[in-house]
């Protein structure tokens, strides 16, 4: 899935789910690299929605956002639409 995230420096993120909601992949392009590197290496192979709940307020200095908040929105719009097919 591609997702466009909004104020912040990523430009876009796509991921991969399982069937039971498990993140298979997830890449960054543009951002902080070692960053980016982290939450992917955290988030592979865990459940989207408790990484989703878990990266959901996280603030990167004074945005009101940031990539894990980002990524915790692209997931939750992944959830929502795979729920409702």
């Amino acid at each position: 899935m591609k997702f466009n995230p909004t104020g912040v420096c990523c430009r876009e993120m796509n991921f991969e789910l399982s069937d039971d909601n498990k993140i298979i992949d997830v890449q960054f392009l543009g951002g902080c690299p070692g960053n980016s590197l982290g939450i992917r290496s955290l988030a592979i192979g865990q459940d989207a929605k408790e990484i989703a709940d878990k990266l959901e307020n996280v603030h990167c200095g004074n945005k009101s956002t940031s990539c894990p908040a980002q990524l915790s929105k692209a997931l939750k719009e992944a959830l929502k639409s795979s729920s409702n097919s």
